[in-house]
């Protein structure tokens, strides 16, 4: 079953008088459970590409799919709820919340889906503890290493139990060996979970570590 279907996808922004061409028309699929990567230089479009699969952006012409629904036929609050309820998203800059602590952090996308207190702590603590983070839900992100930061990240992400994990060079910010354990982690989810991965990179060793690598430049797919 396809869970993204990106189909002669072209998105161009003006900027000022001119036009920025940062997708020219590219097609591919990823199906239910795959382990992919989309890797690219910067400029290449993969950032634009994300936000397509993350239901962030609308295409200028084509069409885009998450979960055999078109996004262009989608409003704001339909697009929300798609991304609350099927996509997890994590960051190389980890946007955790610096005023809450680590449990406080994962519980917020279950709030937004107004699920009862007791269910978000109990929900929680079994996602924290999957990431071995058990013994740090009392502290705040200051106090934490970078790859803590990312697994309480993935923790935030993973909560919902969504059908698809993005993942924003997830270990751009993190150490080689770090980053390495933050991959496991990924192929762990997807291998245990089912959960579609797709990481977004322009790191070829990350793109050469996932299944499938989606290759873009300058706006186009060289390689799927």
């Amino acid at each position: 079953m396809k869970v993204v279907n990106v189909e002669n996808v072209v998105k161009t922004y003006s900027m000022g008088d001119s036009q920025v061409h940062a997708l020219r028309g590219i097609s591919f699929d990823i199906e239910s459970g795959e382990f992919v990567s989309i890797m690219g230089p910067s400029g290449s479009g993969k950032s634009t590409c994300m936000n397509m699969i993350g239901c962030l952006d609308r295409p200028t012409s084509g069409k885009v799919e998450i979960n055999g629904r078109e996004i262009s036929d989608m409003n704001e609050k339909e697009l929300a709820a798609l991304r609350n309820r099927t996509i997890g998203f994590v960051f190389q800059q980890y946007h955790l919340i610096s005023s809450m602590n680590v449990i406080e952090n994962v519980m917020l996308p279950l709030k937004y889906q107004k699920v009862d207190r007791a269910v978000r702590i109990e929900k929680a603590k079994a996602t924290l503890e999957s990431v071995g983070l058990s013994e740090r839900m009392g502290h705040r992100p200051h106090e934490l290493s970078g790859g803590q930061k990312q697994r309480v990240a993935i923790a935030r992400a993973m909560v919902t139990e969504p059908k698809i994990l993005l993942a924003d060079e997830p270990t751009g910010a993190l150490d080689s060996e770090t980053g390495q354990q933050v991959m496991e982690m990924f192929r762990e989810i997807n291998r245990e979970r089912g959960t579609t991965v797709i990481i977004v990179t322009h790191d070829p060793r990350i793109g050469a570590s996932t299944r499938r690598c989606i290759r873009i430049f300058d706006g186009k797919i060289q390689d799927a």
